[in-house]
């Protein structure tokens, strides 16, 4: 009987042990979760975020918080804007998180990597697929407009149709609710270069005056107003007609682009491309470059 006793309670110490063992190691087992979860967070940049996250997820691949460490990480991608390295982070990632749940998460970092990467096939692909499931999504509206425009600026006309709708929906859309109004003088640039790459130059006109009224510090809305003028004008001289008045509103929105973008380094291209037409317009239409600069300098900025 004397037996038995002990033997229970050695069992029963062995078994106090076991428990404590356990529990010290479960312990032991998050807090390395937790300071791992805790490297992802206080990585400063979108490569170190990740490779912080591929360590989390090879040491705890079964962890609750993955789902939150994929949206970590996709925030980060979207703050990238180089093309290659977009493209090469969205890979490593992809490798990683690869549940439905976690590719959803990543669907807008990949479509901003697409756009940058020079893939717009695949952009609007994925951007038509994301719309299917919520045709109102701003973000993805706002950004394939701008994608479609700068592939229209490089004579790839491919997607133009789809991105002028999408811009013209993403306009609607903001000026009927009370948020993103920031958006809207970029929008109707954007939607400008699209009807003048399917010859709707009037429309483009009006789409860049209305875009210079959002945002009149913008030299880019008046470089772009001077060049559709510029196309009727030339236009006109082929036809053997003159219009002063058209030659006019070349100088005047040539001007206003230089002034706005002179001391901005960011411009200095666009003014390049802007003075030597606006120098020859002028001389043509007043005999002499005397008075551009004083012209030039009424448009600047205060």
């Amino acid at each position: 009987m004397t037996t038995n006793r002990k033997e229970t309670k050695a069992l029963r110490i062995i078994l106090c042990l076991c428990v404590l063992v356990v529990s010290q190691s479960v312990q032991a087992q998050g807090a390395n979760e937790a300071d791992a979860l805790a490297a992802i967070k206080l990585a400063t940049n979108p490569t170190t975020k990740l490779a912080a996250a591929e360590d989390f997820i090879a040491r705890f691949p079964n962890s609750n918080a993955r789902l939150a460490i994929a949206e970590l990480v996709s925030a980060e991608l979207l703050k990238v804007r180089d093309g290659a390295v977009a493209l090469a982070l969205l890979e490593r990632a992809r490798a990683v998180f690869t549940t439905d749940q976690e590719r959803e998460v990543f669907k807008l970092a990949a479509l901003g990597a697409y756009t940058l990467g020079n893939r717009p096939d695949e952009a609007f692909a994925l951007a038509s697929e994301m719309l299917s499931k919520n045709p109102d999504d701003l973000s993805v509206l706002v950004q394939m407009t701008e994608a479609g425009s700068e592939e229209a600026r490089k004579r790839n006309r491919k997607h133009q149709d789809v991105a002028l709708d999408y811009g013209l929906k993403a306009i609607a859309l903001i000026e009927a609710g009370t948020t993103h109004k920031s958006e809207l003088a970029q929008l109707y640039q954007h939607t400008a270069i699209l009807y003048l790459a399917s010859g709707n130059t009037e429309e483009a006109k009006s789409r860049l005056t209305k875009a210079s009224t959002l945002a009149p510090q913008d030299p880019s809305n008046f470089a772009l107003l001077g060049r559709v003028i510029n196309a009727d004008y030339v236009l006109q001289v082929s036809e053997s007609k003159s219009d002063p008045i058209l030659l006019d509103s070349i100088i005047d929105a040539y001007a206003r682009a230089a002034a706005l973008a002179t001391g901005r380094p960011e411009y200095q291209t666009l003014l390049q491309q802007v003075i030597p037409d606006l120098t020859t317009y002028y001389k043509q239409r007043h005999g002499s470059i005397k008075g551009l600069q004083q012209l030039i300098n009424k448009y600047r900025r205060r």
